[in-house]
C-alpha cells in the first residue's frame, strides 16, 4: 500500500480506527468525523507525513493532501481500516450550527451549477476576445454567441429550482416546471421591465393589485420554489392514497407552489433579494475603494471558515443584474497576496522536506485552491497570513482603480484569464492586480524574514 505510512500516522493521531465514525474527501482534504474528538492529539495531526496541513472545523478533522493525493489516501485509508463512509453529510449537519447549516444548503445548491455556468463565463470572454481581434460576425453568427452565452443566466432560475428540489428531497423534474413557469414567456421579462422597456402585469386579488413579472436572473425565489416542491410533495405523500398519487401530488405540488410564488412569496422574497445586493454592492463599492481594499484583505480568511461557498450567490446575483462580477478580481487579488507571502516564508525554511511540502502546498493556488497553503503554511505563523492579507487589500485597491470586473464566475487566478480575455486591457489590468498583491505579500514577509524564521524553523 503506497500510502501506509501515512494512513497508521493519521490513526495514531486521531485516535484508531475505532473512533472513526465517518470519512470522505474533497478536492484538497481527507475529512473525517470521530465518536469521540478529545482522543485527537493534535501535535502528531500536525505532523502526519505526506499531510501539508490539518485543521479541525464544523465537527470534521480535516487532512490536507492536495488535488490527486488526497484521491489516493482516501482509498488507502478505506482499505486499510475496511471501514464504509455512508450519509457522510448527514453526520456534517449534525455538528452545524443553524449559521453554518445555511451556508452549506446553499454551496450544495449552488455548488453543481458551477460547471455550466463558468463555461457560459469562457463562452463570453471566447466572444470578447474574438471581437477584440478584429473578427467580423453576421447576424447568425452574434445571434448564435448570444444563445451561447445568454441561455444559462436567462433560465438561471430553472437550473437553481432544480437543484434546490433536489436537495430538498422532492421531485426535480416539478422543480423544473415550476422553474420554467418562473420565467415563461407570458410574463414581462424582468430585465426588460427594469429598464423601462416593458410594464407589468397587474393582478388583483383580496383587492389588492399585484405585479406580476418574470423572475430572469433570480436566486432566492428560486431556492424558495425549489424548497416549496420538496416540502408539499413530501406532505401530500403522507395522506394521498398510493392509487391517484401520480396524479394528485403532482398536480398539487405544482399549482400550490408556483401560486405561492407569482402571487406572495416571490415578489417579497424578489423584493429582499434586491435590496440585500444593493446593500452589497454598496459595501463594496464606498469611497476611495474601501470595501475594494476590505474584500481583497478578508477573502481568504473567509476560506478558513469554509463559508465562502456562499459567496457564489453573491456573484451570482451580480452577474443576473450587472452582467460583471466585481469579486472575482478581489478574490484573485486576496489569494495572490497570499500566494507571495506562502513563497516568502518557504524560502526560509531551513528543513528541506518541510521547504519541499510548503512549496508544493502553494502549487494549488494557481488554479484557484488556496487551502493547502493557508492550513500548511500561512496559518503557522500571523505574521505571513496578514502579510498575505495586505498584498490583498493593495490589490483590492488596484483593481478598483482600474475597474476591473470579470465577465463570469468560478473559476480564479490563471484559469480565471479566460474572464478577462473581451479586451487585451482587460486581461493586462488582471495580471497588474495579481502582481501587485502577490509583491506585496512576498515582499512584507521577507522585510520580517528574521522573526518568521524563528517561527517557523521551530
Amino acid at each position: 500500500m503506497k500510502n501506509e505510512k501515512t494512513i497508521k500516522s493519521l490513526l495514531e493521531a486521531i485516535g484508531g480506527i475505532d473512533n472513526v465514525k465517518n470519512f470522505e474527501n474533497c478536492a484538497t482534504r481527507l475529512r473525517i468525523i470521530l465518536k469521540d474528538n478529545a482522543l485527537v492529539d493534535k501535535e502528531k495531526a500536525e505532523n502526519v507525513p505526506g499531510s501539508k496541513g490539518y485543521f479541525f472545523n464544523t465537527g470534521q478533522h480535516q487532512f490536507i493532501f492536495g488535488t490527486g493525493k488526497v484521491n489516493e489516501v482516501f482509498q488507502d485509508f478505506k482499505e486499510y481500516t475496511s471501514l464504509d463512509a455512508s450519509d457522510f453529510k448527514g453526520d456534517v449537519y449534525a455538528n452545524m450550527n443553524l449559521g453554518q447549516k445555511i451556508v452549506r444548503t446553499l454551496a450544495d445548491i449552488l455548488i453543481p451549477l458551477i460547471p455550466a455556468l463558468v463555461t457560459t463565463g469562457l463562452l463570453m470572454g471566447v466572444r470578447g476576445l474574438l471581437l477584440e481581434l478584429g473578427v467580423e460576425f453576421g447576424s447568425t453568427g452574434l445571434s448564435i454567441f448570444q444563445m451561447l452565452t445568454d441561455t444559462a443566466f436567462a433560465f438561471l432560475p430553472v437550473l437553481i429550482t432544480y437543484s434546490a428540489t433536489k436537495k430538498f428531497g422532492g421531485n426535480p423534474i416539478i422543480g423544473i416546471v415550476v422553474g420554467l413557469m418562473m420565467v415563461a414567456p407570458q410574463l414581462p421579462n424582468a430585465w426588460v421591465v427594469a429598464g423601462g422597456g416593458a410594464e407589468p402585469l397587474y393582478v388583483s386579488l383580496i383587492g389588492l393589485s399585484i405585479p406580476l413579472v418574470g423572475y430572469q436572473g433570480s436566486i432566492i425565489p428560486a431556492i424558495l420554489a425549489g424548497l416549496l416542491v420538496s416540502k408539499i410533495e413530501k406532505k401530500l405523500r403522507t395522506f394521498v392514497p398510493q392509487m391517484i398519487d401520480l396524479v394528485v401530488t403532482p398536480f398539487f405540488t405544482l399549482t400550490i407552489t408556483i401560486f405561492l410564488m407569482l402571487f406572495i412569496l416571490g415578489p417579497v422574497t424578489h423584493q429582499l433579494e434586491v435590496a440585500v445586493t444593493d446593500f452589497i454592492i454598496v459595501l463594496i463599492e464606498a469611497p476611495l475603494g474601501i470595501g475594494y481594499i476590505i474584500y481583497g484583505a478578508l477573502q481568504q480568511l473567509v476560506v478558513i471558515t469554509g463559508l465562502h461557498h456562499s459567496l457564489s450567490i453573491i456573484e451570482l446575483q451580480l452577474l443576473a443584474d450587472t452582467g460583471k462580477n466585481v469579486l472575482n478580481p478581489l478574490g484573485t487579488a486576496s489569494m495572490a497576496g497570499q500566494f507571495g507571502a506562502a513563497i516568502a516564508a518557504a524560502m526560509l525554511m531551513t528543513n528541506k522536506l518541510k521547504k519541499s511540502n510548503a512549496l508544493s502546498s502553494t502549487t494549488s493556488t494557481l488554479f484557484g485552491i488556496t487551502e493547502p497553503l493557508l492550513f500548511g503554511v500561512n496559518l503557522r505563523s500571523t505574521r505571513i497570513f496578514v502579510s498575505g492579507m495586505a498584498g490583498g487589500a493593495l490589490g483590492g485597491l488596484v483593481t478598483y482603480i482600474l475597474g476591473l470586473k470579470a465577465t463570469g464566475m468560478g473559476i480564479t487566478f490563471i484559469p480565471g484569464l479566460l474572464l478577462y480575455t473581451g479586451s487585451s486591457a482587460s486581461l493586462i489590468q488582471y495580471i497588474i492586480v495579481i502582481a501587485v498583491a502577490f509583491i506585496t505579500g512576498f515582499v512584507l514577509v521577507k522585510v520580517q524574514s528574521r522573526k518568521i524564521a524563528s517561527d517557523i524553523n521551530q
